[in-house]
């Protein structure tokens, strides 16, 4: 093996006054990083297995660990800096892929932050959602353009399949595998309290779960793991994975450390085998061939559940939401440059895409030039942090969004960017039993139902300061948007105003 130049990333400070030797650190940390030394009595730490998690300065009953970046420092270059340096040193050393996890790091605009809400006064009051009656629930799935009625006022129009949410909020796809089935739970309950969904991901439906079925979005992506027909009609709604924001254009892998027992059954593999997905669907080459398998899943499906396709943010994503749209899709999902993944090259991670702000901001305006804009429903992901973006979402287009990160913060998360080890100290991304039964879905579920409510009501309080009583009255308006330190372009593809205009 060749020399390692890499140093820690992070440094672990005992305070030896306060330390009680109790071992809730080394019991704690899978990464083991504290050890016992017998001999001398003391626990010291391994700095280079750190990743900061926080799980044993959490634990810790003394409060007498501390972790901070380590400090050696490299002279300063703005060029050269110390990343860029370190992850050379990584891949001279092993000659792989660097992966990552999580969303992007990058410093890339954050445009929620750019665009302020709009807010009533006198001539358009405000309304009071303590005292008025303020409706957040949305329905998801092409809206035909007129309703016709009979004669004694009853609805004669056949609907199309539709998703009924009590919140414009859902869990967006984690499979089976990449995290636990604990966290699975989690969201399947929390989603099944709130009269939301939560999609299954990649991996297949695990069987405990298909009693969650009327709240679950099942996937189908380019490796078809654990699809089949019982799979496909045990929920609301099917979603064909075409691209993700964190990886655009790849695929998918799931170690084989991570298929045990259970996921092999989930996801219909050999046990200890890799999951692999392709970077294309080996069936869709063209938006024809795209129409096909949505027809075929609705004839699978008897013409009861919306089919979704989610796509990538990319600089063609319009054009692309256009043909998705004409295809037959009742919804499309847009999966922005900032959202997570368990693993991802992290070249393509950091590199390719763009913000789902100005991705979705141009689907909904080409989608209304063209007049197909009723014919689906837009659904958007990538770092939805709070109700804030959701409100600015919706402004700009979308019917709902999809969060993951933040629903997994929620359960724990501490945002350590080490999904891929499978050594999860949370018990959110690992399938290692000692670390599963860390996440006990039936208090964590608890917090998903606390996050998602907390942000209704901030999502009612802000529709009723702009005085909109529904959330479907707000969608695509976006007069109710103003942007403050936007030059003329962005501006420009969001479709908004400049603060003071």
């Amino acid at each position: 093996m060749s020399l390692d130049f890499n140093v820690p990333s992070f440094e672990v400070i005992r305070n030896e006054k306060k330390c009680i030797q109790c071992k809730v650190c080394i019991h704690q940390c899978s990464n083991m990083v504290h050890v016992y030394d017998e001999e001398d009595a003391v626990v010291y730490s391994n700095n280079n297995k750190c990743v900061n998690c926080h799980r044993c300065v959490t634990l810790c009953p003394t409060e007498a660990l501390l972790i901070r970046e380590y400090p050696l420092e490299f002279r300063k270059n703005t060029n050269w800096t110390r990343q860029a340096i370190k992850e050379i040193y990584k891949q001279a050393q092993s000659g792989g892929v660097l992966l990552s996890s999580m969303g992007t790091p990058k410093t890339f605009p954050i445009y929620w932050d750019k665009l302020l809400l709009n807010a009533s006064q006198v001539t358009n009051p405000s309304i009071d959602p303590l005292r008025e009656p303020m409706e957040t629930k949305i329905f998801i799935g092409r809206k035909p353009n007129k309703l016709d009625f009979d004669n004694e006022g009853k609805l004669v129009t056949v609907m199309p399949p539709q998703v009924e949410l009590n919140v414009p909020i859902m869990f967006s796809a984690m499979s089976y595998g990449s995290i636990s089935k604990n966290a699975h739970e989690a969201l399947a309950r929390a989603a099944t309290e709130l009269g939301t969904c939560y999609n299954t991901g990649e991996g297949g439906l695990n069987k405990a779960f298909y009693k969650y079925g009327k709240n679950t979005i099942v996937q189908v992506a380019s490796g078809r793991f654990g699809v089949h027909k019982e799979y496909l009609n045990a929920g609301v709604a099917i979603e064909i994975k075409i691209g993700q924001g964190a990886k655009p254009g790849i695929g998918g892998h799931l170690p084989g450390k991570k298929v045990g027992e259970d996921v092999s059954a989930t996801r219909m593999i050999p046990i200890g085998s890799d999951a692999i997905s392709p970077a294309p669907h080996h069936d869709i080459y063209s938006i024809e061939d795209l129409r096909q398998l949505i027809f075929s899943l609705k004839e699978t499906t008897r013409y009861s559940k919306p089919i979704f396709v989610k796509i990538a943010a990319v600089h063609n994503a319009a054009a692309i939401a256009s043909g998705i749209a004409r295809a037959g899709a009742d919804a499309i999902v847009i999966d922005g440059l900032r959202g997570g993944t368990g693993a991802a090259p992290t070249r393509i991670r950091d590199n390719v895409g763009i913000p789902i702000e100005l991705a979705l901001a141009s689907i909904d305006q080409r989608l209304n030039e063209e007049g197909i804009r009723n014919s689906v429903s837009l659904i958007v992901a990538g770092s939805i942090r709070n109700s804030s973006d959701i409100v600015k979402a919706i402004a700009l287009g979308a019917d709902a969004v999809y969060i993951g990160s933040a629903a997994l913060i929620a359960l724990g998360c501490h945002m350590c960017h080490s999904c891929s080890t499978g050594k999860c100290n949370w018990g959110i991304a690992t399938q290692e039993p000692f670390l599963v039964k860390r996440l006990n879905p039936e208090i964590m579920y608890k917090r998903l139902v606390n996050l998602i409510t907390a942000w209704n009501h901030e999502i009612q309080e802000m529709l009723g300061g702009m005085g909109i009583n529904a959330v479907d009255s707000l969608r695509g308006n976006r007069l109710m948007l103003r942007g403050i330190g936007l030059n003329a372009k962005e501006l420009q593809i969001l479709g908004v105003k400049h603060a003071g205009e």
